[in-house]
């Protein structure tokens, strides 16, 4: 009778009795509970190490890290289920953790990282990631593209290669001038550009294949409102694809870049773009850059 008091009177508190939530779900490291519950590592540990002495649950060494899993009753269980219709932040527990789990198959990027750092220090002939990008534009399909925050529209000019229309947005008139006259000076006849904003697009709804961001995103004052504008202008079955820099604290970005938004979480634009209406959202870091600030690039997708 005393554990089970102990295990109530532990489960009481609310980020131990979500740990045990989350544990029941999935066997989890450490920092993945720190990042899902947003906690420093001397309370998480405090925590995992009282419900660990209480036999709620146990832990495993992997490499330098620590993974703990549920060891408490179903009874229990059943009962501390019961009490987290009390706790709001449980619910968002379940969004966070299915995060965690698909960075954690994420990782395995790490090592494809590694082997594309050295793919430009030994010489192939005819191989380059030049080459790569050529190939890889040739093999997308004819689509209206509206490249947002387009700026004098270097990716404009390379996706109006295949595409059948580009519409290049950028809220600079010298910027639009530029890349007016760069397109009229190379003959490309498919890209137009449109002086607009990303929360206001001068675009007509429902008449593009593929909303794209390139490292635009942190510019809006509203994030929200551009996703949203991107979903008006798509056509049903139309994607968005965001590039951007997962969140960091390179404070002289906002000088440097005017950037009003020092890049965004994982989960962030997931709720963004869930919240405009995307549907099969997918969210990955596709790139860490291995000197300071160490920004990380971001590529989400999502379907209307």
């Amino acid at each position: 009778m005393a554990s089970i008091l102990k295990s109530l009177r532990l489960a009481a508190d609310p980020n131990r009795l979500r740990v045990l939530l989350l544990l029941e779900q999935e066997e989890l490291s450490v920092a993945e509970l720190q990042e899902i519950l947003s906690k420093g590592q001397s309370q998480m540990s405090t925590h995992l190490s009282q419900l660990k002495q209480a036999g709620l649950v146990d832990d495993r060494r992997m490499g330098k890290n620590a993974f703990y899993r549920l060891t408490a009753s179903t009874q229990l269980m059943e009962l501390f289920r019961q009490a987290a219709v009390e706790i709001p932040q449980a619910a968002q527990d379940q969004e966070a953790l299915r995060l965690a789990l698909r960075k954690r198959r994420d990782n395995m990027r790490r090592y494809f990282d590694e082997l594309a750092g050295k793919f430009g220090r030994q010489y192939v002939p005819g191989r380059s990631w030049k080459g790569i990008a050529e190939a890889l534009l040739k093999l997308m399909p004819p689509m209206v593209i509206a490249d947002l925050g387009a700026g004098e529209g270097t990716l404009s000019q390379l996706m109006a290669q295949r595409a059948k229309k580009v519409i290049a947005i950028d809220n600079s008139e010298k910027m639009v001038e530029f890349g007016v006259e760069l397109a009229r000076k190379h003959g490309i006849a498919n890209l137009e550009y449109r002086l607009g904003d990303l929360e206001d697009v001068p675009v007509r709804g429902g008449t593009v294949d593929l909303a794209f961001l390139s490292q635009a995103l942190h510019h809006a004052v509203h994030p929200e409102r551009a996703i949203c504008e991107a979903w008006r202008i798509l056509k049903r079955g139309g994607r968005i694809a965001i590039l951007d820099l997962s969140r960091h604290n390179f404070e002289e970005a906002r000088e440097m870049y005017a950037d009003l938004w020092l890049g965004f979480t994982e989960l962030e634009i997931e709720r963004y773009l869930k919240a405009a209406g995307f549907k099969n959202v997918e969210t990955a870091v596709v790139y860490r850059e291995q000197e300071a600030p160490y920004f990380e690039t971001m590529l989400a997708t999502g379907e209307k």
